[in-house]
């Protein structure tokens, strides 16, 4: 029996319009969809997915169990065992999709499946999706970076407020802004965030004043050194 493969489908960051036409070609094409989540009422980009192509629906559905915990151990177990129901499936011969919000290169649970998938002898393919970021840029309206600025990516942390001293554009993310809420309305550049982007319940902000004091996790902040 062919073995089947692996893909890591970006589905990105909640407009399901913002799917790739490659990614919706593969969902359709493979005949099981793996997802980050126990409960499959509860996934995200499960979600997304089936509005962008509602046949899926009638596929089956491979849920994995990945906790977002800081317990190394308890994640280590969580993607063995990820890792070996995924290769059961391909063992059979059917193709896999596991969605991830975004682009599965950027802080995706998925990126911890791919090398161990094939480093047990089977194939895998990451396929980009439109990041967060990106999408929340544009719909503020706002370039990230123009005439060789730099762009940061920092995910959000205790210490995540060091990081606006960086020269160019800062894209905080991952829950961190409660962190950054006191620097950002010290800092001397233009300062705007994104909540849901392209989800239900979508929110613009364009200075520091306007973001709330305790925003959700899908909410990112844009720091830039200078007006453009």
């Amino acid at each position: 029996m062919e073995k089947g493969r692996l893909y890591g489908l970006g589905v990105g960051p909640g407009d399901p319009e913002l799917m790739t036409v490659k990614a919706v070609r593969l969902l359709k094409k493979c005949q099981l969809i793996a997802i980050p989540q126990k409960e499959a009422s509860r996934c995200l980009a499960l979600q997304i997915a089936l509005q962008a192509v509602p046949e899926a629906a009638e596929k089956p559905i491979l849920a994995l169990d990945m906790p977002m915990t800081r317990d190394t151990a308890a994640r280590e177990r969580a993607y063995a065992l990820a890792a070996e129901a995924l290769v059961r499936a391909l063992q059979a011969g059917q193709d896999v999709a596991f969605l991830t919000l975004g682009d599965p290169t950027i802080y995706s649970t998925y990126g911890y499946l791919h090398a161990r998938v094939l480093s047990a002898g089977y194939e895998a393919q990451i396929v980009p999706g439109v990041p967060s970021f990106c999408a929340g840029a544009a719909a503020l309206g706002e370039p990230l970076c123009l005439d060789g600025e730099e762009l940061h990516l920092i995910p959000g942390g205790p210490s995540a407020s060091d990081a606006l001293a960086y020269p160019g554009t800062k894209v905080f993310m991952k829950g961190g802004v409660p962190n950054l809420k006191e620097a950002i309305l010290q800092s001397d550049g233009p300062v705007f965030a994104a909540e849901k982007v392209g989800m239900e319940g979508q929110r613009l902000f364009r200075a520091p004043k306007q973001i709330p004091e305790d925003p959700g996790y899908f909410t990112l902040i844009i720091a830039k050194e200078k007006e453009l």
